[in-house]
């Protein structure tokens, strides 16, 4: 009986130490691993939707807090004066989550574009949400009416991945819910 007890409390002492260590790691790492994301995932989809602007969005960008929870919007900037703000929101796709990267006039009426941050869709139907062939659908729409084709609206859906552009309508029209929300508040955040 002593052994067994013995062989426990060495295990527990083990699993602890291993638990301590990796909590330890994963605290040391977060900020990091947080800017990787934000640089390798956000920022490109920020260039797949905005080609001039002369500050860094990534660097730029502030939080909002919201009932729903906090949203992240990046500011798009010429000469100091802002030109566009993107953030990014999620849809269901059939893979699962499908991020968008939503970008704005400054009055909000038209969408500059989307961007693709994540997706886990099928392979040669629901990944083309990253082609221009489709995120170019967005480009100056109007934030009003965006739908696709079948539910009264003028976005073709992709052949064969409904499910997919389904969920990246619904992530475009969360983020036009969003910013109608806050658009008086990143005003006079990035007031000139």
């Amino acid at each position: 009986m002593k052994e067994m007890i013995k062989m426990v409390f060495v295990l527990s002492l083990i699993c602890g130490l291993s638990g301590l260590t990796l909590a330890t790691v994963r605290q040391a790492t977060s900020a990091r691993v947080e800017e990787q994301v934000l640089t390798y995932v956000q920022g490109p989809a920020l260039q797949q939707i905005f080609s001039d602007y002369d500050n860094n969005p990534v660097k730029d960008r502030k939080t909002f807090d919201l009932p729903d929870g906090p949203v992240t919007v990046f500011p798009v900037m010429k000469d100091g004066k802002l030109t566009g703000v993107a953030l990014e929101t999620f849809g269901k796709g059939y893979g699962g989550q499908v991020g968008i990267m939503v970008g704005f006039n400054t009055e909000g009426t038209k969408l500059v574009g989307i961007g693709t941050t994540t997706l886990k869709e099928t392979p040669g139907l629901g990944m083309r949400l990253v082609e221009p062939e489709y995120r170019d659908q967005f480009r100056g729409h109007d934030t009003k009416s965006i739908a696709l084709k079948k539910n009264g609206g003028d976005i073709t859906a992709i052949s064969g991945a409904t499910i997919s552009s389904t969920g990246s309508v619904a992530a475009v029209n969360e983020a036009v819910r969003i910013f109608n929300q806050i658009k008086d508040r990143i005003r006079s955040t990035w007031a000139s």
